[in-house]
């Protein structure tokens, strides 16, 4: 029985890969902020599920946690980073640099700290990564700032790490999705329902359950085959055209 670690199973995508990969045969460690949520989600799934409850960015009780697992637990075949956040959606000379060094600390540090604190596992057992970038990676908004500028980030990464990683087995994919219903949302606009329910109005947006079942396709290719980025789009969705001011 193969073993994935998920960051950010409290909600959202992470949650439902969780359940997708019980569902799937594979015992999943969850990690999170929120113990409460973590405990829902073990008495759900069972035995084949392990809570690990830290804050991406406090580095060392991640190493604590990590350290700590379980034997049963201990051999991880995969990791999804999921964990991630972005916080407001305002142009750079309104925002609270606050926001922008969480988003930093969470979404660069906690991401790479975790990746290299598994990587001799992974390496071990010829396992995978893959991180969760999203289409800002790749496509500038208003907006989107340093959000966008960690997820470039995130891409950019995994590219890099499977070039130092050549030989090893250890397969990596940046996965890059664009508009999707989630938590996620509530948390960037401080947990404005109203701008959520107005965001996904008729838009059909991709959801979480979509995510875990694309994530699952990538950890069940065969050994060989490997998804380097892959960007994801609800059939709504489409790029955007260039911004042009005019003078009067």
């Amino acid at each position: 029985m193969k073993t994935v670690l998920i960051t950010g199973a409290t909600a959202g995508f992470g949650r439902e890969t969780a359940r997708r990969f019980v569902k799937g045969g594979w015992k999943v460690i969850g990690t999170g902020r929120r113990a409460e949520r973590l405990e829902e989600l073990g008495a759900e799934l069972g035995e084949n599920f392990c809570p690990m409850v830290f804050d991406m960015q406090d580095i060392a009780a991640m190493d604590s946690a990590i350290e700590g697992l379980p034997a049963a637990f201990a051999d991880v075949d995969l990791l999804v980073n999921n964990a991630g956040l972005a916080l407001g959606t305002t142009p750079a000379p309104n925002v609270e640099l606050a926001n922008w060094m969480t988003m930093i600390d969470t979404n660069v540090k906690g991401l790479t700290a975790i990746t290299l604190k598994l990587l001799p596992t992974l390496i071990r057992q010829k396992g995978g990564i893959v991180n969760l970038a999203s289409i800002a990676a790749n496509w500038p908004y208003a907006g989107g700032n340093v959000y966008g500028a960690t997820k470039a980030f995130v891409k950019q990464f995994s590219l890099n790490l499977r070039a130092d990683l050549h030989g090893t087995g250890v397969r990596v994919t940046s996965l890059e999705p664009g508009m999707a219903t989630s938590e996620f949302t509530l948390v960037r606009t401080g947990g404005n329902q109203e701008a959520f329910d107005a965001l996904y109005e008729g838009a059909n947006p991709l959801t979480a359950e979509d995510m875990a079942e694309t994530i699952w396709w990538i950890a069940t290719l065969p050994p060989h085959m490997n998804i380097n980025t892959l960007e994801v789009m609800p059939t709504s969705q489409s790029n955007a055209g260039l911004q042009v001011a005019k003078t009067s």
